[in-house]
């Protein structure tokens, strides 16, 4: 212990004070506005529409 000062030093304190200013109403109203999921592009239901047809067995569907 080369330094015993070092131990008896008052140790630093953050102090975390409230925000002067009052908050943003609008930004409030916009987060809870948030955009969700966009649909799907068309090419992209196309072709999956055609994945399930032919996951659909022909020989099943026929009513003859």
């Amino acid at each position: 212990m080369a330094n015993k000062a070092l131990a008896t030093r008052q140790k630093m304190q953050f102090r975390v004070e409230p925000s002067q200013k009052p908050r943003n109403p609008y930004a409030a109203l916009a987060k809870n506005r948030a955009a969700g999921p966009h649909a799907k592009p068309v090419s992209a239901q196309r072709q999956a529409a055609k994945a399930a047809l032919k996951k659909i067995d022909p020989a099943q569907s026929d009513d003859d």
